[in-house]
């Protein structure tokens, strides 16, 4: 009698693009994949099955998922590789399209069938014909607990809620992502706790629009009254808050994160502009006026905040006194760190068929002025922390001994750093440190 041979697990390679949603995202498929008995490999050339987890939001970001897809498809022809799956926000952009962008790819995957990849993956490896995973809407609330992080052990993301009810002008994230909705809050309640549980001491809150949380279920106040009760969970340092659209950003909220002993005082606003008109022209509800009196208000309520924003230049008819008004603004405004985008006219959005498109040459040279002067804010307030004491945590050590790090005004992946000199404590511990220099952006500190 002969015996059966053991079948060997199937390897995945799992490359994640995007934004911290997309992370999330991520995070699940990994999950499932590792529930479902496959085998996870670090190196993509060495995996039977690639998947990419990828971002469509702008040009940019839709050309780097298009060149690695193809450095995957790349990969079968040595041998190693057999399928590729192709998963995310292009997936769900592109759609059927996506197989004439780039040929050789195996299965299209839609953000509502995310749950679902370890039975597609197994189904491509055994079917010799591509295949499209769209026919589920992405208009569910996905259930994000049991993530397989990808972030350091330490910290993680917080998604609050799905798509997005704004109707800007130059956004794909409504088409891509659906409506806005919120997910219940004993849901979050519960993946905070299981995060924490897990060794996380500092929460990011997301969502497309995390100010605007509850509002689909007619609560008042949703966020203030979802963060009171976050603050509850024992074990859990830092809560922070990023993608806060201006106009959701009310008293009780600013009371609330004032009154907070692990809310951090870091405002991730993305204003996008400053001109009246141009703010017209973007969907964007808010005034100038209303900008400039927000930030009085933290700035008042909150000495110690921390204020980050993203602009655009370049947006259609944008005149260079519009533009010179918006670089006024950020002098004045002094934001702590500042993201800027050139104007990318997505199809499908109501700026790229605008009059007046801006030429490539002037966005790109008023790109260069906004974040020259930008950068001439963040170093002299860099120069200022000098001397002064901060509490970091500790993100990880390098071999020579030097810590990395940020305090509370730092969000992972998309700010500065602290280089924590000789440093004595491990990853995920909070330290009292002195700012004794500053590396550009970066600061360095010495363990005190």
């Amino acid at each position: 009698m002969t015996k059966k041979k053991h079948k060997e697990p199937v390897t995945v390679g799992f490359i994640a693009l995007g934004c911290a949603k997309n992370i999330v995202d991520s995070e699940r498929m990994l999950a499932e994949i590792a529930e479902a008995g496959l085998l996870i490999t670090a190196d993509p050339q060495e995996a039977q099955v690639v998947v990419i987890n990828t971002c469509g939001f702008i040009a940019p970001a839709k050309d780097e998922s298009l060149a690695v897809i193809k450095e995957a498809v790349g990969y079968k022809a040595n041998g190693g590789v057999k399928k590729v799956i192709v998963a995310g926000c292009l997936a769900e952009r592109l759609r059927e399209k996506l197989f004439e962008e780039a040929g050789g790819i195996d299965a299209v995957v839609g953000l509502g069938q995310r749950d679902k990849i370890a039975q597609i993956i197994k189904k491509t490896v055994q079917s010799s014909r591509p295949a499209v995973y769209l026919d589920q809407s992405c208009e569910e609330i996905s259930d994000d607990r049991a993530r397989l992080l990808i972030t350091p052990h330490h910290l993680a993301y917080l998604r609050i809620s799905e798509g997005c009810d704004r109707k800007c002008s130059f956004c794909t994230i409504p088409s891509i992502r659906g409506r806005f909705r919120s997910k219940p809050q004993e849901l979050i309640l519960s993946e905070a706790a299981e995060l924490v549980r897990a060794g996380v001491v500092e929460l990011n809150i997301i969502a497309q629009d995390t100010s605007y949380y509850g509002r689909d279920l007619k609560i008042k106040n949703g966020l203030a009254g979802l963060l009171r009760e976050l603050e509850k969970t024992d074990g859990l340092n830092w809560i922070r808050l990023l993608y806060l659209y201006p106009a959701g950003i009310t008293d009780e909220l600013i009371e609330t994160i004032a009154k907070s002993e692990k809310i951090v005082h870091y405002f991730d606003i993305p204003l996008q502009h400053i001109n009246n008109r141009i703010l017209k022209d973007m969907r964007r509800p808010e005034s100038k006026e209303q900008i400039i009196s927000l930030i009085e208000k933290l700035r008042k309520a909150l000495p110690d905040s921390i204020l980050r924003t993203t602009l655009i230049a370049g947006f259609p008819g944008e005149t260079d006194a519009e533009f010179g008004e918006l670089v006024e603004f950020v002098r004045w405004a002094k934001f702590d760190a500042l993201g800027c985008f050139k104007l990318y006219p997505e199809t499908g959005t109501a700026a790229a068929v605008m009059p007046n498109q801006v030429p490539e040459e002037i966005k790109q040279a008023r790109f260069d002025e906004l974040m020259s002067v930008q950068q001439q804010i963040a170093f002299a307030k860099n120069k200022n922390r000098i001397d002064t004491r901060l509490v970091c945590l500790v993100d990880w050590v390098d071999d020579k001994g030097t810590g990395h790090g940020r305090f509370y005004g730092q969000a992972p992946d998309i700010d500065s750093i602290c280089f924590i000199q000789n440093c004595k404590s491990n990853a995920g511990e909070f330290i009292d440190t002195k700012v004794i220099g500053t590396r550009d952006y970066d600061l360095a500190v010495e363990q005190i």
